[in-house]
């Protein structure tokens, strides 16, 4: 059975002199290795989520274990072992970004020291530089590796992303993918449904302090609908014999050789039938991914 790296069981916050939970029954069971996505809006529970985890507030009730340790009886101990990336990343702006590094390094040493230059490198920054001196996207570099440089089992990282150019944002989706191949277990907070799936195993949907659903990404691509424009040449199936298909939602006849299907779930029964037609051209539309997390925010009663 696989380690459990992160564990809550009915974790919840409520501040004095409110009647409003800010995370509510949070239960959660994460697996070592695992590329966890933590998904929800603004104000949705994602960070108090992260500060009860880390005991930068403590739980109104609940429970919840980091490395097999309790978050709030060995808090010092877990931070010794994780690396940490908050949503709204402050360090001395007075110091290089070198000064930066070594002053980290002091409060957690670590022996590999190549590691943190092949770090700098990937992001390509520029560490003589005061971190007053560097741009938004250039902080947020800085937040991130110095949440990496000594190769932590576990990350912890709200909205790592944030001010980061697209070339970077690639950047580090694969080095977190590279991670989880050395066996390193990332949590992983986003607003952002579209760049965790290029990341991550599976996600939690938080909704007003409660977790709405869990699922893999390859769920969530089952779930969405996705279209095809399917150009023949020559004969084609009959309309009414694809709307008899499962994964089939809607078919639209373009023209005498062209059409249009919308489709959600598995997509067998489709390409089975059309693979006895000559088929000229195929297009399929990217999985609509976003709609499926929208809709766990459209109607606040349906839970």
């Amino acid at each position: 059975m696989d380690q459990q790296i992160i564990t809550t069981d009915k974790l919840s916050k409520k501040y004095p002199g409110s009647s409003f939970y800010a995370v509510k029954n949070l239960s959660l069971s994460i697996p070592q290795g695992e590329i966890y996505g933590f998904l929800g809006p603004n104000g949705a529970g994602k960070s108090t989520t992260i500060r009860l985890l880390l005991n930068l507030i403590q739980p109104t009730s609940g429970q919840a274990h980091i490395l097999g340790k309790d978050i709030v009886k060995d808090s010092v101990k877990i931070r010794h072992e994780i690396g940490y990336l908050s949503g709204e990343f402050i360090a001395y702006e007075k110091m290089t970004v070198k000064q930066f590094f070594e002053y980290m390094k002091s409060l957690h040493p670590f022996d590999n020291q190549q590691y943190l230059k092949e770090l700098i490198g990937l992001f390509k920054l520029n560490d003589k530089k005061k971190i007053g001196e560097l741009s938004k996207g250039n902080r947020q570099k800085v937040g991130i590796i110095q949440a990496l440089m000594h190769q932590p089992k576990l990350l912890i990282l709200d909205e790592p992303t944030g001010g980061l150019d697209p070339l970077m944002q690639e950047t580090f989706y694969q080095l977190i993918r590279d991670s989880k191949a050395k066996g390193v277990t990332a949590f992983i907070s986003s607003h952002n449904l579209t760049e965790v799936k290029k990341m991550c195993d599976r996600v939690g949907i938080i909704r007003d302090g409660e977790l709405v659903a869990e699922k893999t990404i390859e769920d969530l691509a089952q779930e969405a609908q996705q279209s095809l424009s399917i150009i023949f040449d020559g004969s084609m199936p009959n309309v009414s014999e694809l709307r008899k298909l499962n994964c089939v939602r809607s078919v639209v006849s373009e023209n005498k050789n062209t059409l249009t299907i919308h489709t959600k779930g598995a997509l067998q029964p489709l390409i089975k039938l059309i693979a006895h037609y000559p088929v000229q051209t195929l297009h399929t539309h990217e999985l609509d991914l976003e709609t499926e997390f929208i809709k766990y925010y459209e109607t606040k009663g349906n839970r």
